[in-house]
């Protein structure tokens, strides 16, 4: 089955069962289907077709099919983080070629359509492309140069991934995931949403998390699993100890995006009752390519072991496998390796070699052929989830004019793991202050990627190489704790 099929046969095998839900409104599979095909008709209409790019700037709620549906068979879609600034989405929706945009609210500019846009045409009938091969989805992360490249992943790469998650969860129509991750990420497109209705299950759709009342939503909802980051189960172990809540309807949590300090998975687990997988895994990989087991050992401090289909492995400089034990480059292979970067062919050279997709991870392969993460071989920074590459924003604060030079380092931080530091060298007889800098980041990027704070410097520290000793900063920098 193709997975633009889905609200069809969904529809037709089950009219009446439940498929999707927010905390406003549900949809069967009858309705599901015919928002699809509303929302079908109403792109045909605006003259959208076949290998068009159709970027969704939304909130993380139900939002009709836009959000929920499984990508068309012709229609390409880029989900946009409504948390970047105007500047970050105007690059984001040019570098995709983006022909129409679907937002909450209606706005003037051409091509720009709202939800209830999306809800008010006839179905449109038409059976939807079947190819495999083409391009289903474009997911934005950011390069080591600090430019967001669009990952290609196709059909095909969906339907992998979907299917390694079904197989590895032993997911079926029983379950019921809580999507509390944004669709902006593809760990929310494919896990969250995706691979549940595929296996015949149904999602409900938490909307902005918030520690206090999570625990409130499960017991209403009764969920059986759902995915989040390091950053969220620490605040859920942090609430207070009055709260009890029942959690016996979950039978796991994914966890992702960021290494999880063991003692917080014991913390939680013990609080709980509810076994965390812990896994890794990136966009151009489509999500995920090791897990720790639902069925077996599960090793606190490692990532787990492959998705069945995927070959993972570690390589030397030179492009040769190590062996058990040996720290290099984490590589993967498999149906659900990206099919490069748009229109950066050299790029996507570098990425994919010999069908090896290079992440620019350092790790280890131990004895049981558990996946040991050891550092990060781009100096990316993962706040609570989100990506954050220094170069992007040591480049927005080299823009300011009292700047001479700047670098960023991540700094360790009890809830959000990581959170970006700038240690910043101004020109002579300048007078910025550190707020006069945040300001002009926190305009020009996301808030997320915005420094936590600012140490200033008379020069930057330089290895013997002339290069900026990035881990002499590192070392200088203290744990952090994050207001908010």
């Amino acid at each position: 089955m193709h997975i633009a099929e889905l609200p069809e046969l969904r529809a037709r095998r089950d009219a009446d069962g439940p498929c999707t839900a927010d905390e406003a409104s549900a949809m069967d599979n009858a309705a599901f289907a015919r928002r699809v095909r509303r929302a079908a008709a109403t792109l045909r209409a605006r003259g959208i077709g076949r290998g068009d790019v159709v970027a969704l700037l939304l909130p993380t709620r139900r939002t009709s099919s836009s959000r929920s549906s499984p990508p068309g068979g012709s229609v390409r879609r880029s989900p946009v983080n409504p948390a970047l600034t105007e500047g970050e989405v105007r690059y984001q929706l040019g570098d995709a070629g983006a022909t129409g945009v679907v937002t909450a609210e209606p706005s003037p500019r051409v091509g720009w359509l709202t939800v209830a846009e999306l809800d008010a045409a006839h179905e449109d009938t038409a059976a939807p492309g079947t190819d495999a091969d083409a391009l289903a989805l474009l997911i934005y992360t950011s390069g080591s140069t600090g430019r967001p490249k669009g990952v290609m992943l196709d059909h095909a790469n969906l339907a992998a991934m979907a299917g390694m998650m079904i197989e590895t969860a032993r997911l079926s129509e029983a379950d019921h995931s809580l999507l509390i991750l944004p669709l902006f990420h593809v760990n929310g497109i494919v896990v969250g949403v995706l691979s549940p209705l595929l296996a015949g299950g149904r999602v409900t759709v938490a909307g902005r998390f918030r520690a206090e009342t999570f625990f409130d939503l499960v017991g209403a909802v009764r969920p059986t699993c759902f995915s989040a980051v390091p950053a969220i189960y620490s605040m859920l172990a942090e609430l207070p100890d009055r709260i009890r809540p029942d959690t016996s309807s979950v039978r796991f949590a994914a966890c992702g995006a960021a290494p999880m300090p063991p003692a917080l998975i014991e913390r939680f687990e013990r609080r709980y009752g509810i076994p965390i997988l812990e896994g890794y895994g990136l966009s151009e990989a489509t999500c995920a390519s090791t897990t720790n087991p639902l069925d077996g050992p599960r090793k606190p401090g490692t990532v787990g072991l492959p998705f069945p289909g995927q070959q993972v492995a570690v390589m030397d400089p030179q492009g040769r496998i190590l062996p058990t034990g040996a720290t290099g480059e984490v590589v993967v292979r498999g149906p659900n390796v990206m099919r490069g970067y748009l229109g950066r062919p050299e790029e996507t050279a570098r990425a994919l070699v010999d069908g090896w997709l290079h992440t620019g991870d350092a790790g280890r392969l131990d004895e049981d052929g558990y996946l040991v993460l050891v550092d990060r071989i781009k100096d990316l920074i993962v706040r609570g989830g989100e990506n954050i590459y220094p170069k992007e924003v040591e480049t927005v604060l080299g823009d300011h004019p009292d700047v001479l030079e700047a670098a960023v380092v991540g700094a360790a931080d009890p809830r959000l793991g990581e959170v970006p530091v700038a240690f910043v060298a101004l020109r002579p007889g300048a007078s910025a202050d550190a707020a006069a800098l945040l300001d002009h980041c926190r305009a020009r990027l996301a808030r997320f990627k915005a420094p936590t704070e600012i140490n200033f410097v008379d020069r930057l520290p330089r290895n013997p190489v002339g290069k900026t000793d990035k881990p002499a900063l590192r070392a200088r920098t203290t744990a952090v704790t994050v207001a908010g």
